[in-house]
């Protein structure tokens, strides 16, 4: 009676154990999960590098506002001391700013109120993982 022949993708001709073929899996599975793991870091310095560029510009952006504010504020001031005293112009465009700066501050105070600091979804599902942890099996 002959041995059945098994097919040349099963036959073993490196002659490596089972242990030692994992072992190498996983040292390739570590060795691919660094290199990912130094691949998201190379990313991710690269996209930190963009976001500082863009909120430079934000912030250079927010200044010239700032500088076109204050000078829109002094030509209506200057507009405004036509018809009448300096001083009373002055004081009608701050009145206009402390206006403006008491509704964006209630408004931004309200706004402010609604927010909840607590994650409420993660907390939950992270106590839903916690109890799969002590239970795998229900």
């Amino acid at each position: 009676m002959s041995s059945p022949e098994m097919p040349p993708s099963r036959v073993d001709t490196t002659g490596e154990s089972l242990g030692d073929l994992l072992n190498e899996l996983t040292g390739d599975l570590s060795k691919l999960m660094r290199q990912e793991l130094e691949l998201a870091k190379a990313e991710l310095r690269e996209e930190a590098s963009k976001a500082g560029k863009a909120t430079g510009m934000l912030a250079a952006a927010g200044f010239a506002g700032y500088l076109t504010t204050v000078l829109l504020s002094f030509a209506l001031v200057f507009a405004l001391g036509a018809v009448m005293p300096l001083g009373w112009a002055a004081l009608i465009v701050a009145a206009l700013w402390g206006i403006a700066g008491a509704v964006l501050y209630t408004s931004g105070r309200a706004k402010l109120r609604t927010v909840n600091p607590k994650p409420e979804r993660t907390v939950a599902t992270l106590k839903e993982d916690a109890e799969w942890a002590k239970h795998p099996t229900k």
